[in-house]
């Protein structure tokens, strides 16, 4: 680990950067961004994800392997169903950092609908 000139801080490792970046393209998907959303709002299996978020159940699914591969959402067995949540003790830095930032953007696309961000 190398230290930022002057500030005393270390930097992360290629190991640690590389790791925060997969989570990080995970989460540029859309539709994965809605369910990890949709999943900091409360649990759901993967029909009430599907309807939440308008996607087809298999799509949904593979969405919820990666997520989980990743770390990101967990879940647990209720009988026959599959009940996923985010997994709060892995992944808490990276799922707030969803849960707020969407949430500023969607409460100021409510006040001013005009205002987007492209191209980022």
């Amino acid at each position: 680990m190398a230290s930022a000139a002057g500030t005393g801080y270390q930097d992360p490792s290629a190991e640690v950067l590389t790791e925060a970046a997969a989570a990080f393209g995970l989460l540029a998907s859309p539709a994965r961004l809605h369910i990890v959303w949709a999943l900091t709002q409360g649990e759901s299996d993967v029909t009430g994800l599907a309807e939440r978020v308008g996607g087809a159940l298999p799509a949904v699914s593979q969405h919820l392997t990666k997520l989980k591969l990743a770390g990101l959402v967990r879940s647990r067995r209720e009988g026959r169903r599959q009940v996923y949540f985010v997994d709060s003790a892995g992944q808490a830095a990276v799922v707030e950092v969803v849960r707020l930032l969407v949430g500023r953007l969607a409460e100021r696309d409510t006040a001013a609908p005009a205002r987007r961000l492209r191209g980022l």
